[in-house]
């Protein structure tokens, strides 16, 4: 048993040790800021982002850096791991990328606003935070469809920004849409072209958006995916 005055020395000791450890750390914290946020990359569209995403109370819920709702999906690392072109549709019309699925409001943002919180978000995406959140370590199991799968060499630009967000091809990709493996078999350059045009025109009910590419990227995009035999 202590004494009053060993109880008395024992308590304010370890008041003492745990406040100082706090204060160390603090500090310690706030001299690291500055480097592992990278201060120095926050432009002023990713300081207007944060502000868009503060007034339409985003964390309300979505996740960021540990902190916020769990509703949502976490976006720590959105931007690196759907890119910007995905984002850009999404934001344009959440419903129209996953409908009956999605729950997220229809902010209707002007293409800067939308500039503004994916540059946010990247800024946010390339803070050093000790490689959090990991990376799933649980891959789909492997087919027959998903391994020694000969590929074209080069993937055009938007299919990696657009279409591997929600299809799968040679195994990597998105799970929303149908997986691109021989696709090329199943329909011609022509039907290709105007799917890409205008989806919902060649099917009514479809789940894939008009996605915004120019005449050139539309027909590289068709090429690609009219190789893959």
């Amino acid at each position: 048993m202590l004494s009053k005055s060993q109880a008395r020395a024992f308590f304010l000791g370890g008041t003492f040790l745990f406040s100082a450890a706090f204060l160390i750390l603090t500090v310690d914290t706030l001299r690291q800021n500055p480097t592992r946020t990278k201060e120095q990359n926050m432009s002023a569209a990713a300081r207007a982002g944060k502000l868009i995403w503060e007034k339409n109370n985003c964390m309300g819920c979505h996740t960021l850096l540990g902190e916020g709702a769990y509703y949502a999906p976490d976006l720590t690392k959105i931007v690196q791991q759907k890119g910007a072109e995905y984002l850009k549709v999404f934001l344009t019309d959440p419903q129209a990328m996953y409908p009956g699925q999605r729950r997220m409001v229809k902010y209707n943002f002007t293409d800067q606003e939308k500039e503004q919180v994916i540059a946010f978000l990247e800024w946010v995406g390339n803070i050093d935070t000790n490689n959090w959140p990991p990376k799933p370590n649980i891959e789909p199991p492997a087919t027959g469809n998903t391994v020694a799968l000969a590929l074209p060499a080069e993937k055009p630009e938007k299919y990696t920004q657009l279409c591997m967000a929600c299809h799968k091809l040679g195994g990597t990709g998105g799970v929303v849409g149908p997986a691109l493996d021989g696709v090329g078999k199943k329909y011609d350059a022509e039907y290709l072209d105007r799917w890409l045009k205008d989806p919902p025109s060649v099917k009514a009910g479809t789940t894939m958006p008009k996605l915004p590419l120019t005449d050139n990227e539309r027909q590289e995009l068709v090429r690609f995916l009219a190789s893959l035999k």
